[in-house]
């Protein structure tokens, strides 16, 4: 269930990150090279770091009334496989304490944009250049702590099958 204001967003996002950093405080490099379906549990920290950064670049782009992209410049939803491939392509020279450091630093950012908004600014409306109804809380949301759980089940399984 979503957050409905920014007591439980910032509780959800809290939560959900300390659960990921959980695991990831517990993995050595070797473990982080684990792969499942050819991406690794460190491609899998790096595309959630890069994705909060994402949504801070797609909301600052809308309170600026600069077009915004999405996902991404020359990319459109259905090319999103193409996407992660670019991504982790670009990111491939990241090791896996630079890929933690990166989260931690995209986590903090969010967590202050956050802070820094009222509740109107949640939800009080959709996020300005978004093109549907999510408020700018929801997406929010989307970026953070719901890929932080996601994460956290991706690594869990990956390292059931390496065992």
């Amino acid at each position: 269930m979503p957050a409905k204001n920014k007591t439980e967003l910032l509780e959800v996002t809290h939560k959900e990150y300390g659960k990921l950093d959980e695991i990831l405080l517990s993995l050595s490099d070797a473990q982080a090279a684990t792969k499942q379906d050819d991406i690794s549990i460190k491609d899998i920290v790096g595309h959630r770091a890069h994705w909060i950064d994402l949504f801070l670049g797609w909301y600052a782009d809308g309170q600026a009334g600069k077009p915004v992209f999405f996902p991404a410049e020359g990319y459109k939803w259905n090319e999103l496989p193409r996407y992660n491939a670019d991504l982790r392509e670009k990111q491939k020279e990241l090791d896996w304490e630079g890929a933690k450091a990166l989260l931690e630093a995209s986590h903090q950012k969010l967590v202050a944009l956050l802070e820094g908004l009222s509740e109107d600014k949640l939800y009080g409306g959709p996020m300005k250049g978004a093109r549907n109804a999510w408020t700018p809380g929801r997406w929010a949301e989307a970026a953070g702590p719901s890929h932080y759980r996601s994460a956290s089940k991706y690594i869990r399984s990956a390292l059931k099958g390496a065992s």
